[in-house]
């Protein structure tokens, strides 16, 4: 039998609550869409470019993001020592770039296992817990809060990617 990414029904963003109740739920609404941009396609259409010369795929912005959530929740806001999930020395990009020989089986569940991961995290911080983030030999201090209206918006840009690219495969589109 031929895999294929679970059906998922997304639940809706909520229209009245507290700060941290409209970012987490914000949130969520764009990783869910971002996964129903991939229900039912078989792991094949799932690694098939947009068009070129782009390479960029489903499966990619799927691992793209289970990076992501990684990197600004558990390693940067949460002090976490991981290592990258796809991302190497050699491959920098290897979330995107390295998805041919890809198991899509295997790194939707690593999606769901790291934002399963990425809520327990976040659960034990402040919105207004600060952190630095070293760049270009300065370091940039900024806060949870920070992180999860990035991550709406790094969720919000790709998934339009996935609304193009879903629309390639098999014309479907909408929200």
């Amino acid at each position: 039998m031929t895999w294929r990414a679970p059906e998922i029904t997304r639940t809706n963003e909520p229209y009245v609550g507290d700060e941290r109740t409209m970012l987490e739920g914000w949130l969520e609404y764009q990783r869910q869409t971002l996964l129903m941009k991939c229900a039912g396609l078989t792991a094949e259409q799932l690694k098939t470019p947009s068009v070129e010369p782009s390479g960029l795929t489903l499966l990619g912005l799927v691992r793209h993001m289970s990076e992501v959530e990684r990197w600004w929740f558990r390693i940067r806001a949460a002090g976490q020592r991981l290592d990258d999930i796809y991302n190497t020395e050699a491959s920098p990009d290897g979330d995107l770039d390295d998805v041919a020989d890809a198991d899509a089986e295997a790194d939707f569940a690593t999606f769901a296992t790291e934002v399963e991961a990425v809520r327990a995290a976040a659960a034990g911080l402040s919105l207004d817990q600060t952190f630095a983030r070293p760049r270009d030999g300065n370091a940039d201090e900024m806060n949870v809060r920070w992180v999860y209206v990035h991550m709406i918006e790094e969720y919000a840009r790709h998934n339009g990617h996935a609304d193009l690219i879903r629309e390639r495969i098999d014309g479907v589109t909408g929200d």
